[in-house]
């Protein structure tokens, strides 16, 4: 069973905690490996996985892996094919999905705006086939160290570690 947005709890939409994920791909060639992104709303932290095809059972599979260790309350996806296997995240994590209304990405703007930091890594239709994991760790680690205006500068991972990282 899926879900609008408007169902989602108010913690989720005032971004009151942690564990209110937003959920998108980054493709890279058309056909080929993409990258798979969670975003949290309240720490904007950052986990990417890298699959060898956009298809559902892939992404889901990915992002079961990814949150099976950390908090999850909600999951809010596009409406993109890739993510028409949602029930089974619900299964496997007893997370609800919530699906945004048609054609409105600023209802799932911490993610596009997380994303479009990762193209300063690499350009739309760049070919992620070879990228290693090693890579991707290093895109994630400097996306989640990066200080943020909107987390009066502090960084995705002291926010979502509850931690203050501090600089000599």
């Amino acid at each position: 069973m899926s879900h609008t947005i408007c169902e989602r709890p108010e913690e989720a939409n005032k971004r009151a905690r942690i564990g209110d994920w937003e959920a998108d791909t980054v493709a890279g060639k058309t056909g080929k490996a993409c990258l798979v992104t969670l975003t949290d709303r309240y720490s904007r932290f950052l986990k990417i996985q890298k699959i060898a095809v956009k298809k559902s059972k892939l992404v889901i599979e990915a992002m079961v892996k990814m949150l099976a260790l950390l908090p999850e309350e909600t999951v809010t996806p596009d409406r993109g094919k890739e993510f028409t296997k949602h029930q089974d995240l619900t299964d496997k994590l007893k997370v609800e999905v919530y699906f945004p209304d048609p054609h409105a990405p600023w209802q799932r703007g911490t993610n596009e705006n997380t994303n479009g930091l990762l193209r300063e890594y690499f350009p739309k239709g760049s070919d992620l086939t070879f990228i290693d994991e090693h890579t991707i760790q290093l895109w994630e680690n400097k996306l989640n160290n990066r200080p943020r205006k909107c987390l009066n500068w502090k960084t995705p991972y002291e926010v979502f570690y509850e931690e203050n990282v501090h600089l000599i």
